[in-house]
């Protein structure tokens, strides 16, 4: 038998005008862990979802042990051993493990037999499961863990892991490796797509790059570097380097006190939170997902009603002022320079459907002088500047930002707020998806305001950008502060200990 589990054979996909992929000839090996990398809008998720049977080829041929098939649907594609983790999990709250996983197959149903062939997997592989815990109690690294053991346990040979430590920890990461690493050893083909060059060093065996949709070519992950990779993937030499300075005429800008916020339903988000935001430093915060950081962002913008607690914003030569209680509007009329990149691009930050310009104006249409005629000029202007300046890939000024992949819409929606000069500026998973390029300019983008007097809030989930970007790190954990950090002087391991409260408040 061959030691080629899948082939793609010119495989060609478009979406009207837009071809995601090119005549793809690409292998999938038996027993290797192989990283498929690109920029944003390269194709890789597409391929994939076609080997899923969520996509169909345009044109081209998928060969499974040598032999053309035809893959129109997840189940078909289950039936031949293939298996995709999206992402966004699919599970469903009020359910058990056990049940999630069985959830959806055919025939009479016995869920003591199920949870035997469950635990069975997890003892195989190195999963540590509760099998009768509800999914809604769960961490993200547990729910992340109950999908691949889902795919498993419906036979998958192959497995498509989508940005699989997106939101984990150092220690998760590392847990899930060592899983990966003994599927493998089972003789499991295992396809990883992700960002994070220093993950494919660690985990993959070969890797194989997509640019603007089609194949560019494949390396050996032990016989090549992060440069060479990236510079594969752009098509040119890319410098991979955080220009760090040091933070000059620091002064506080953002002191919060006491801060306790809960959500609609009473649940605490935040308990009795400080800290200090300086200017002229970027403050990183870490924490596994759901810990407050989102809460915290939208409680100093005034979108978030806050139980208990100050939130100062102070200015030299101006009186400081309490932003609680204060919604966006009224901070803005205070004249507090603050600007927000939400982690919601294209639902809380930008609107799709309008264009470039218009979504320029959404931040400026309220200080026009007059109240009939709203000022066109000055955001199209600025629409033609950002595009300019931040290298927006785009036909135009006027195409909704729908369009535009993700790194263009971060860069319309970082330019739009780094214009209005800020004197905080705070970003929620700033390159979150985003393609090592595009994050860089990214990257540069904050440290220029850094160096411009701005209070940058930081927050990310890739620990080892935290520590090279940040100049100290606010660690939250079950909406507590767990420990500040100097970022020059610690390393992703202690960060990691007090995301999950082990290593003690700093």
């Amino acid at each position: 038998m061959s030691n080629t589990a899948v082939s793609f054979r010119g495989v060609s996909k478009a979406f009207g005008s837009t071809k995601a992929n090119i005549n793809v000839n690409l292998d999938i090996k038996r027993g290797e862990i192989l990283s498929l990398l690109g920029e944003n809008g390269s194709g890789k998720t597409t391929l994939m979802n076609m080997l899923a049977g969520i996509y169909y080829p345009d044109a081209g041929e998928i060969y499974f042990d040598e032999k053309p098939v035809h893959i129109a649907s997840p189940r078909q594609a289950y039936d031949l051993g293939i298996g995709m983790v999206h992402q966004h999990f699919m599970l469903v709250d009020v359910l058990s493990v056990a049940e999630n996983i069985v959830l959806g197959l055919e025939g009479k149903l016995n869920l003591k037999e199920a949870e035997k062939k469950i635990k069975d997997i997890c003892d195989r592989y190195g999963f540590e499961v509760d099998l009768r815990k509800k999914i809604y109690d769960m961490s993200v690294s547990e729910k992340q863990t109950i999908e691949i053991v889902k795919v498993l346990y419906r036979g998958a040979d192959i497995l498509i892991l989508d940005e699989p430590t997106a939101v984990l920890t150092p220690q998760e990461t590392e847990k899930l490796f060592n899983v990966m690493r003994n599927m493998k050893a089972d003789g499991k083909s295992i396809v990883i797509i992700t960002h994070k060059l220093h993950e494919v060093k660690a985990i993959s065996d070969r890797v194989a790059i997509l640019r603007k949709g089609e194949f560019i070519g494949e390396m050996i992950t032990a016989e090549s570097d992060e440069q060479q990779m990236t510079n594969m993937m752009v098509g040119r030499q890319v410098t991979l380097n955080i220009e760090r300075k040091a933070p000059v005429n620091v002064k506080p800008r953002i002191i919060v006190e006491n801060l306790t916020v809960k959500d609609a339903t009473g649940v605490c988000k935040l308990n009795n939170v400080s800290f200090t935001a300086n200017a002229g430093e970027i403050l990183g915060i870490a924490g596994i997902s759901g810990c407050g950081q989102k809460e915290l962002l939208e409680s100093i913008a005034g979108l978030c009603k806050t139980e208990a607690g100050t939130i100062w914003y102070c200015e030299d030569g101006k009186e400081k002022v309490n932003l609680v209680g204060k919604d966006p509007e009224d901070i803005n009329h205070l004249g507090v320079s603050l600007a927000f990149v939400p982690e919601d691009r294209l639902g809380m930050g930008l609107v799709g459907n309008m264009d470039i310009a218009d979504n320029m104006m959404l931040r400026s249409y309220r200080s026009g002088k007059s109240r009939i005629f709203t000022d066109r000029k000055s955001p199209k202007a600025l629409a033609e500047s950002v595009v300019a300046e931040l290298s927006v890939d785009t036909p135009g000024i006027s195409t909704p930002v729908r369009r535009l992949s993700g790194g263009n819409v971060q860069k319309v929606l970082l330019g739009r707020e780094i214009a209005s000069h800020p004197g905080v500026l705070m970003t929620a998973y700033a390159v979150r998806g985003l393609d090592i390029n595009s994050s860089y300019v990214i990257y540069d983008l904050l440290n220029g305001q850094k160096e411009a007097g701005t209070a940058v809030i930081y927050v990310g989930e890739d620990l080892d950008v935290l520590l090279q970007l940040s100049d100290r790190i606010l660690v939250l954990c079950d909406g507590e502060l767990s420990g500040i950090v100097d970022a020059r002087s610690t390393d992703k391991n202690t960060v990691g200990l007090l995301m999950t409260k082990k290593g003690g408040a700093a």
